[in-house]
């Protein structure tokens, strides 16, 4: 007991920030709680959101621990050629709101779809393929999630001294709670103030960071030293087919994950996109320009032995003399933050899965009631099944991230662009897609030499090119008045 009384009283002013925050939160869950009232209005809002909440809620619910922790951090291991993050989230974020976001949100509002798996199952009429949609968006989201647990894991412990496990399991319960209570609503409301937060998190971590390395000039110091002058160089600090790999498989995400297009569901117009569209775009681009550089950075302050950099950030927090007391408690309880925001969201994403388009589907019932009930329920299940696991994470948190992003690019990507745009495609070109993206992501033998994602993408492409070329398109009345929408 008088362990946790000492560790309130050094760490004070970040238990005053979390319960701030926590209060915060609480209102949200109030609120949306109050304002569902059928199932769409707790899956997707009841597609009546502003651009301006969702714009930002897309820049957070994709920026969490993965981001500040991990992304942060990988420059110090990869080097400069890691800043091509920042192209690639800027282009793919704009792909999805350009190309994605207008006709998602036309389909799914004449289909009545609410989720992408059932999108997918009313497209091309199919209920096999919506199945094994909703395994993948489950089995690629564990691993996600998993990621984000572990990142904020390593935050509260390597800071605040509060054990690995203990750190996972408060987060369990206070993410479960507010997700659960308050819905889409809620989850897209507190990502909205997550988003504020971490745009100036990240611009008191790049000043802090830059001032305790010597000032922006330290950047061409590290490029000198000689035991990091590889980190400028191509093929340096990581392999390129690595290097393109993790960056496609990693941001590709934005345009096919779930919980990033559940956004564009929740659209009230089509000039709400537009406006989502510049919000997120301008977030992406001046926060990740600020993070990326960190890794470099940080050589010039806590020195070059650091072997894993999931802990740059992290060790950059508790290092003395790189920021003040409470801009260290600020960043931290933002990280956080910015976990809870992936959290909660993808938390919502497999609940609603589970739900809607696996129990629903073979056991099908017509009370929103029982549906609202058991999708919290699942809310439940899915956050314990994934904090069990990131008590022994299997992996680093940017190769989680990636593994996600890339069953999810190989699997959704040409559904999801090629559903929306072409009017062929059925039941088979899906399924066929599906396994083959899985089979070559699983064994492709080369990738020393080109990364599994490419293969896997442009194999589940050209089959289902082929596939739905060459077999009869879907002409029913409601699939045909989809393309007759301009």
């Amino acid at each position: 007991m008088n362990l946790i009384f000492e560790n309130i009283q050094e760490f004070w002013i970040v238990y005053l920030f979390l319960l701030m925050y926590t209060l915060l939160m609480a209102h949200h869950a109030y609120g949306g709680h109050k304002q569902t009232r059928k199932i769409s209005d707790y899956y997707i809002g009841g597609r009546k959101m502003g651009g301006l909440i969702l714009g930002l809620s897309f820049f957070a619910t994709y920026s969490s621990t993965n981001s500040f922790v991990g992304f942060s951090g990988q420059a110090y291991n990869w080097g400069t050629p890691w800043f091509l993050l920042v192209p690639f989230l800027v282009g793919f974020s704009l792909f999805s709101w350009m190309v994605v976001a207008p006709r998602l949100r036309s389909f799914t509002q004449l289909l009545d779809s609410l989720t992408i798996p059932d999108f997918i199952g009313f497209r091309f009429e199919s209920k096999t393929a919506r199945i094994m949609a909703s395994f993948i968006v489950i089995f690629a989201s564990l691993f996600y999630m998993t990621a984000v647990f572990k990142g904020i894991g390593n935050l509260l412990e390597t800071f605040m001294d509060i054990p690995y496990k203990l750190a996972i399991i408060v987060i369990f319960f206070i993410v479960v709670a507010y997700t659960a209570t308050g819905g889409f609503i809620s989850v897209v409301k507190t990502d909205a103030v997550q988003g504020i937060i971490m745009s100036i998190a990240a611009v008191l971590l790049f000043i802090g960071t830059v001032n305790a390395a010597g000032g922006l000039g330290s950047f061409m110091e590290v490029s000198e030293t000689s035991t990091t002058s590889h980190l400028f160089t191509w093929n340096g600090g990581v392999a390129l087919p690595t290097l393109f790999g993790v960056l496609v498989s990693a941001t590709i995400k934005m345009a096919v994950e779930p919980r990033q297009l559940a956004r564009f569901y929740a659209l009230d117009g089509t000039s709400d996109a537009r406006k989502g569209m510049m919000v997120s775009t301008l977030a992406f681009t001046s926060v990740y320009l600020l993070l990326v550089p960190i890794g470099i950075f940080a050589h010039k302050v806590i020195g070059d032995n650091l072997t894993d950099t999931d802990l740059v950030v992290p060790t950059l927090l508790v290092t003395e003399g790189v920021f003040f007391p409470v801009v260290s408690s600020f960043l931290l309880v933002a990280m956080v933050a910015a976990a809870m925001s992936s959290l909660d969201s993808v938390l919502l994403v497999m609940a609603s899965t589970a739900e809607r388009d696996i129990r629903g589907l073979l056991w099908p019932t017509d009370s929103d009631k029982k549906t609202l009930k058991a999708t919290k329920l699942y809310v439940v299940i899915f956050a314990a099944i994934t904090a069990g696991i990131a008590l022994n994470p299997p992996g680093s948190i940017v190769g989680l991230t990636a593994l996600s992003g890339s069953m999810y690019a190989a699997c959704f990507l040409p559904s999801i662009v090629f559903g929306l745009y072409w009017n062929r495609g059925n039941s088979s070109s899906v399924i066929g897609s599906f396994l083959i993206g899985l089979l070559v992501l699983s064994f492709w033998p080369w990738s020393e030499y080109l990364h599994q994602v490419f293969p896997a993408v442009i194999g589940s492409s050209l089959v289902y090119l082929l596939v739905a070329s060459l077999s009869a398109k879907i002409e029913t009345e409601r699939i045909t008045q989809l393309f007759e929408v301009k």
